[in-house]
């Protein structure tokens, strides 16, 4: 993103666990009312980042104001923090300044963004009677949404100290302090700028979400209405030619409890209610389900029914029991599975394409063409056949499967006989299209045949330079995901936990948990088991089992998942303390403990000479001698380090990283090594 006011483009972040560190204000997430106070972005240059509803800064012009205690000498916007022959503390009110503040360069006078703020508005003189602080009147760009329309960027009224924006064309709003709503007849809405009463249900009385500070009210029945509601998406009074009922729905504008009948689930509030049916109740959004779906669950379609049908149901998605006399989803040719409407419909779950009417086309999913009885023309090779070897005698470990880059040993494999091209038998037979949960859409064989590809899984959360991936680059962001992780299936079960872990794609971190393994803080996809708060990442949940190191090679290194104990533990690998609650690797016969990133590294699909982001060369720490980080300028000690123009070297992708940002930059994706001091 480019922004006028700075040299570098901006790039967008989400909300790191433990606060994002704003160049402008001092308000944190947690202080916020607003959602969107979790965005932001990023400077990588000048290491700094800002809420989005901050960039309002940067629309200012430098020299727009003198100060009243600085007069004489204009200001300018500076984001690379106070200069260093200067003192960082704001010249008004003493507190130091943040990477983004004002500067006088005839003064060497700095004044912080909140104080040059008051300064602008107590200068503007602009005062609204539907506000009560003092408001600024600018080009907010794309960063701030108006709270009547809701929709962003244009000339506006701005409040600074509340993040609030107004059109300058939706003020007329103002100008009508009363209306009449077609979802609340009976009378007249009062329009209230300065939020709602406290004797009041503080939500909107129809979509439950935050009225903030403009709403519409009713003080006889004590009702709210945001302005979402009121104007810029109103609800139907009605609704007909439904898929999931016959006859037309009425909505109930009013705060009551109900079970959604298309559902079973508790309501409070709005519901849209069948005359006909004797006060048939549905959630608003259940009103409008689909009649036919496929999910990324299942094999084949799903259809909504109602009621279920007598049965123990139990739904294939969350394991809850499903209450038969309510509607659900089921598949007409598995007559065992059905799924809660709530689960079917999750955006993780359907891709939103409503199939009724919508006729079925059977897709080409084998991957290859069978010639003979021992050879294949595969699409990841087409230029060359592949002939099959199943005589059991093992390969030389050097030689590894060309899709999931591991040893092909004694397994059935296919090989080209003009090229060095080999895939194991259970790669081969891979679909070329399969539905999985981690993607509502189908996903696609990707066989990145000239290794050029450096993919990242969004899963795992690992960089992959070689191998195979499923891939969906069709929908609204790109997901690509290894063989470990798209191989994983639903319910996990996993030894480290006695229940059945689901998967989980949540993008509130506010609640969130941390990973039982790693204790590290979880993406936006994690694994759990919500009624024990027993969380993985998928990086830990695909730990293997047992490993074989050369340097124990006589005895398997077995994962343990971490123990309550007194004494200090060391990994035998970097000389370094381990934490015995965290999951470790371990020899029962030697008694050895190894950090989990010392014996596997973070990085799938390794191979020597393999590549990441096309300069990181990757070569395997096998040597009688351990190369020299360049930037942490400890041993290397994983199983493979990066050398970068022949010349840097570095011990994981983190200390790349690291030389080129300051460490609290750094994604928690590039974990840190245990031997790396992260604070340095």
């Amino acid at each position: 993103m480019e922004i006028k006011g700075h040299a570098h483009k901006l790039g967008r972040i989400g909300y790191p666990r433990g606060g994002l560190e704003c160049g402008a204000c001092d308000r944190s997430y947690s202080e916020g009312c607003d959602p969107s106070i979790c965005e932001g972005f990023d400077c990588d240059e000048c290491e700094f980042e800002v809420h989005t509803k901050c960039l309002f800064v940067f629309n200012i012009q430098e020299t727009l104001f003198e100060h009243p205690l600085h007069v004489g000498h204009g200001l300018k916007l500076l984001t690379t923090g106070a200069p260093d022959h200067t003192d960082p503390k704001c010249h008004i009110c003493g507190k130091k300044t943040k990477r983004l503040l004002f500067h006088c360069s005839i003064c060497n006078l700095n004044l912080d963004i909140g104080c040059m703020v008051d300064a602008m508005c107590s200068q503007s003189h602009l005062n609204m009677p539907w506000h009560n602080h003092t408001l600024l009147m600018l080009d907010v760009g794309d960063d701030m949404r108006c709270k009547v329309c809701g929709k962003t960027g244009g000339y506006g009224y701005c409040c600074p100290r509340c993040w609030l924006m107004v059109h300058e064309k939706c003020v007329a709003v103002f100008d009508s302090p009363e209306i009449t709503h077609s979802c609340h007849a009976r009378h007249s809405l009062k329009l209230l700028t300065q939020g709602a009463p406290g004797y009041t249900d503080l939500s909107c009385h129809l979509c439950g979400e935050d009225t903030g500070n403009f709403l519409y009210h009713c003080d006889i029945c004590k009702f709210n209405m945001d302005m979402a509601c009121a104007i810029q998406s109103p609800l139907p009074v009605a609704l007909s030619n439904l898929k999931v009922h016959e006859h037309t729905l009425k909505l109930i504008p009013r705060l009551i409890s109900f079970v959604c009948d298309a559902c079973g689930k508790k309501g409070d509030r709005s519901p849209y209610v069948c005359l006909q049916c004797d006060l048939m109740f549905f959630h608003q959004e259940c009103a409008r389900l689909p009649r036919v779906i496929h999910v990324n669950r299942h094999d084949h379609r799903v259809s909504y029914k109602y009621p279920l049908g007598l049965g123990e149901w139990k739904c294939g998605i969350c394991l809850i029991k499903i209450d038969w006399s309510y509607g659900a989803y089921s598949c007409s040719i598995c007559p065992s599975y059905a799924l809660h409407s709530s689960c079917a419909t999750r955006r993780d779950v359907w891709d939103g394409e409503e199939l009724d009417g919508v006729p079925e086309e059977v897709e080409d999913m084998e991957p290859f063409i069978r010639n003979d009885d021992n050879t294949i023309t595969h699409f990841a090779h087409e230029e060359h056949n592949l002939s099959l070897n199943n005589d059991g005698i093992a390969l030389e470990e050097s030689i590894l499967c060309g899709a999931c880059v591991r040893p092909v040993g004694s397994n059935a494999f296919y090989k080209c006989s003009e090229c060095s091209f080999i895939i194991d038998e259970t790669c081969a037979n891979l679909p070329k299209k399969k539905r999985h949960f981690l993607s509502p859409r189908p996903l696609t064989l990707h066989p990145n045949r000239d290794n050029t590809e450096t993919i990242f899984c969004n899963a795992c959360r690992q960089w992959c330079c070689e191998g195979f991936m499923y891939i969906d680059r069709g929908g609204t962001y790109d997901s690509d995901y290894d063989l470990v992780c798209s191989s994983m299936t639903m319910p996990f079960i996993h030894g480290s936990h006695p229940h059945p872990l689901l998967y989980l794609h949540d993008r509130n971190i506010r609640h969130r948990g941390r990973c039982q393994s790693c204790h590290g803080g979880l993406s936006d996809k994690f694994l759990a088991c919500i009624q024990c708060n027993y969380y993985l990442d998928f990086r830990c949940a695909t730990l293997p089992l047992t490993v074989r190191l050369d340097r124990y090679d006589d005895h398997p290194l077995t994962l343990c998942y971490g123990e309550k104990a007194s004494g200090k533990y060391w990994c035998d690998i970097c000389e370094r303390e381990t934490d015995p609650e965290t999951w470790f690797y371990t020899c029962e016969h030697c008694g050895v403990t190894l950090h989990v990133f010392c014996v596997l590294g973070n990085l799938r699909y390794a191979k020597p000479g393999g590549k990441i982001k096309g300069d990181l060369e990757v070569r395997f720490n096998n040597t009688s001698t351990r190369p020299l980080c360049n930037n942490c300028h400890c041993r290397c000690a994983a199983p493979f380090f990066f050398v970068k123009e022949k010349a840097l070297i570095f011990c994981s992708y983190y200390c790349k990283e690291r030389s080129q940002m300051r460490a609290s930059w750094i994604s928690n994706i590039n974990i840190c090594p245990p031997w790396v001091d992260r604070r340095t």
